[in-house]
């Protein structure tokens, strides 16, 4: 029998650790280097979001509310519009409850309302870069973050204050939860999915409950466990979400009236009708009144961007479409080529996952009465998850060899082609940019098309480079333009670029965009504020406006109870003729200020058949314009 050499037992003892070691080291580069990428997305994220805060125009109607609900925690847990908490906001409060504490802690400024936002966006990236990269890989993950990052539509809504924001990243965190739940099995992650999307909920509403019927499917497919004891675990879970998301509902249900504000959009004070009717069925039926809702108005309803062509039309399509190319052949061929595997084949269930969000978004959006623009934030997780996987997953193909290897470049230069269509409308602005999207990507494609085993790694990576660089590079350049003066879109209608009505507004009138600017006053309301101030005798509320309108610019400018008649559209029965008359005769109020903006009412009524019109000139105006101030101490004419 042969021994061993001693010189050579004590040379491989020695090379074996070497070998462990040079391993462990390629992992901590590679992992160095994802960590340093990711920082940097983080960072691109941050400066995109946050640069130039303090003068974000925000929504004035959302402001006002949170200067309120930062003022008075009575007001802050119903979602009191002004301090007092006479009439809630037309939504449900949860999207501005981070504002009104970051209001109440570092005081009125705007970039204090608009900062949540910008965390809240940053989270959404770095928390859509772990789910990807534990469903696709690293470099998915990657991908994935770097194309949420920049998503037009995402960096001008994390630049405002609408709760869009805050949905965004709740959803992610739930279709991550999710994600765990199907593949491990556990009821856990199934029950912080729902817990997610009941606080979802508390941000958006009904538009929340729109991924549980795909969260439903993808869990009841793919899950392991029997398919008894997997609808056991979905039917415990859909109570968690109910019981989540109704619960400021409840809360609110449950306090006598006297104890909390009228709930605005109800003509029956109850919060199930602000949300199921009013927010709910009148948005998609053609009865404005469901459940005893408040009929809406043009200021509480939009009519735009409806239809099964509404993601690609000339304001929306600049905003979310950029991908969609991409992201429709990865979960086309994503699920294709995994026919076959087991049904709890994971990589399957994530195409089927963020697939399903996609498509039933599109679905209820171009079937609703109409939609914002920026609505199609949601859309924006789902197509950055889709195209970060689906590349990775062509890249892998392509370096396999084989008929698959050609979806990579056919998916790039449909992608490179599909920017003509975005972009073409809008050549007047950055007219450089679609000529080099179309020169990378079609480039890049050919490159990768025509390479072969002898073609040098390096030209194959320049490829690949200018392929990725054509399909991030236009929205990039659009997302960037929020930061520019001239595109700064609408305090109520947050787009990138030169869209929506904020850029006509500015470029046809030459008019700046309001900021609505927190603690200051214009110098008419200022003049007004002043005469009221000095005019008081003690009343609880500073004065009554017809509708949110008229109040907005006052609640921004100061912490002072106000009644908000009529709620935001002006047509909820609150107060009613009978309740201003008291409040009057109980010296709890004296003056009111009535718009023709705005819509008639019975209490509108009463205060010009039984109030006295106060002369403009005694209190700085020139004339009334839309607004008139009554008082109410003195009997009218």
């Amino acid at each position: 029998m042969a021994t061993a050499s001693p010189i050579r037992d004590r040379t491989d003892r020695r090379r074996r650790p070497t070998r462990a070691g040079h391993a462990r080291h390629c992992r901590r580069t590679t992992l160095s280097r994802e960590s340093s990428a990711l920082l940097l997305i983080l960072a691109t994220a941050t400066v995109l979001y946050a640069w130039g805060i303090d003068r974000a125009g925000v929504h004035p109607y959302y402001s006002a509310a949170v200067r309120s609900m930062a003022a008075d925690w009575h007001a802050f847990v119903f979602g009191g519009l002004d301090p007092s908490g006479s009439i809630t906001v037309d939504k449900i409060p949860g999207a501005l409850w981070p504002q009104a504490l970051s209001v109440r802690l570092l005081g009125p400024h705007n970039w204090a309302a608009v900062l949540p936002q910008v965390l809240e966006g940053v989270l959404a990236v770095g928390a859509l870069h772990r789910i990807v990269r534990a469903w696709a890989g690293p470099t998915a993950g990657l991908l994935a973050a770097l194309a949420l990052a920049l998503t037009p539509i995402t960096v001008a809504l994390d630049r405002h204050t609408i709760p869009d924001t805050l949905l965004v990243l709740l959803l992610i965190l739930a279709a991550g939860a999710l994600q765990r739940a199907v593949a491990t099995g556990r009821v856990g992650p199934l029950l912080l999915c729902a817990a997610w999307v009941g606080l979802a909920f508390q941000a958006k509403m009904l538009q929340a409950w729109l991924v549980l019927p795909v969260f439903a499917a993808v869990y009841q497919l793919a899950a392991p466990g029997s398919r008894l004891d997997r609808a056991r675990r979905l039917l415990l879970a859909g109570t968690t979400a109910l019981v989540v998301s109704c619960s400021w509902l409840l809360l609110v249900w449950a306090t006598p009236a006297a104890d909390r504000p009228y709930v605005d959009g109800t003509t029956n004070n109850n919060p199930f009708t602000l949300v199921f009717g009013y927010n709910g069925l009148s948005r998609f039926g053609h009865d404005p009144h469901a459940l005893g809702a408040v009929a809406g108005t043009a200021a509480s309803r939009t009519t735009g961007n409806t239809g099964w062509t509404m993601l690609v039309n000339q304001s929306v399509g600049p905003q979310i479409a950029w991908l969609l190319p991409l992201a429709a052949l990865a979960l086309a061929l994503g699920v294709w080529w995994r026919a076959g595997h087991p049904r709890t084949d994971g990589s399957r269930a994530g195409f089927l996952l963020w697939g399903g969000w996609l498509l039933i978004h599109i679905v209820v959006f171009s079937n609703s009465n109409g939609n914002h623009g920026y609505y199609t934030a949601v859309l924006a997780p789902a197509l950055a998850a889709l195209s970060g996987a689906g590349t990775a997953v062509f890249w892998a193909e392509y370096r396999a060899g084989g008929r698959r290897r050609a979806a990579l470049p056919i998916a790039v230069g449909v992608t490179a082609l599909w920017a003509a269509v975005i972009d073409g409308p809008h050549s007047h602005f950055a007219p450089w940019l679609l000529p080099v999207v179309l020169m990378l990507g079609l480039c890049g494609a050919a490159g990768l098309w025509t390479s072969g085993p002898r073609t040098p790694r390096r030209a194959v990576h320049s490829a690949l480079a200018a392929c990725l660089a054509s399909a991030l590079l236009a929205p990039a350049v659009w997302a960037a333009s929020c930061l520019n003066p001239r595109y700064p879109g609408s305090p109520v209608e947050p787009l990138a670029g030169p869209v929506g009505p904020g850029y006509r507004d500015a470029l046809h009138h030459r008019a700046r965009i309001p900021r609505n600017p927190l603690d200051e006053p214009s110098a008419r309301d200022a003049a007004l504020l002043h005469y009221l101030s000095g005019h008081r005798s003690g009343e609880t509320y500073l004065l009554a406006t017809q509708a949110a309108y008229g109040a907005e610019p006052l609640l921004r400018a100061t912490s002072r109870p106000m009644l908000v008649m009529g709620g935001f559209t002006g047509l909820t029965p609150y107060p009613a003729p009978h309740q201003l008359r008291d409040l009057v005769a109980t010296h709890r109020l004296r003056y009111a200020l009535l718009t023709t903006s705005r819509p008639s009412t019975p209490a509108t009524a009463w205060v010009k058949r039984s109030c006295t019109r106060i002369p403009p000139s005694a209190y700085g105006r020139a004339s009334d314009g839309s607004f008139t101030l009554y008082d109410c101490a003195r009997p009218g004419d």
